[in-house]
């Protein structure tokens, strides 16, 4: 039905869970079976998901992606992807985990994903691929992540990440396209005069405290702490791994 699955605040107490964890009570309030395995009586997930791809990798060769990100906390996080073939030669790519880390230094980097491996029954032995973007801690020659990788095992070629050059080679095109370049430009206009003007920012604060008002009247917006990111104009920038392969 294209309906988004995550709720503005998917706590117990919360009034809008989203639809997901909404159909998820439903039938576990109409299944026995289902309830017993769901919500609070779930195994804990990271243990569902490490059981899950032991059984689907078992023996085979594997491809990692790796891209760092951060979150609203703005604490940095290495998020790690497998790309595999199974036993019915059938392509699968499963995300195994998000790890905070410190710094984004190769050697930070490879002692993180050595853990990850480690927690999920991984060897380094088996990976024959490495995908990420082409910063020089990735796929730096003599000290970057691909190098440390490559001198455990030789066979773990690196390869730039095709979602991220297809999202390079987007971004200089559209640059390149006059309508879509005046777009961009006038949002980024409206930006500039909205933000150089305290009377213009506060007509925008008045209109968005009405907004909010009768967001939270319908149960439409949480009042829990980050909200405020919802409620100020944001300067666009490059999206990056904007594709799904």
């Amino acid at each position: 039905q294209g309906l988004a699955f995550c709720g503005h605040d998917e706590s117990d107490n919360s009034s809008n869970q989203g639809n997901y964890i909404r159909i998820l009570r439903f039938l576990a309030d109409h299944n026995e079976d289902i309830k017993t395995v769901t919500l609070k009586n779930a195994p804990r997930n990271n243990m569902v998901i490490a059981l899950s791809i032991q059984k689907d990798v078992g023996d085979a060769l594997f491809f990692v992606l790796i891209d760092e990100s951060y979150d609203a906390s703005m604490q940095e996080h290495m998020v790690v992807a497998l790309r595999f073939v199974d036993k019915n030669r059938s392509i699968f790519e499963r995300f195994i985990g998000l790890k905070h880390v410190t710094s984004t230094t190769a050697i930070l980097l490879k002692e993180a994903l050595d853990k990850l491996f480690s927690k999920h029954g991984l060897s380094i032995s088996r990976l024959h691929g490495q995908g990420y973007d082409r910063a020089s801690n990735m796929q730096g020659e003599f000290n970057g992540l691909r190098t440390l990788i490559m001198n455990e095992n030789e066979c773990a070629y690196y390869i730039h990440c095709f979602a991220h050059q297809l999202q390079l080679a987007i971004v200089v095109v559209a640059k390149k396209h006059d309508q879509i370049n005046s777009f961009f430009n006038t949002i980024a206009n409206i930006v500039n005069v909205v933000g150089a003007s305290c009377k213009r920012r506060d007509i925008l604060r008045e209109k968005q405290l009405l907004s909010i008002v009768k967001a939270l009247e319908n149960d439409d917006l949480s009042s829990r702490q980050g909200q405020n990111q919802k409620t100020t104009l944001k300067r666009f920038v490059n999206t990056c791994w904007g594709s799904h392969y």
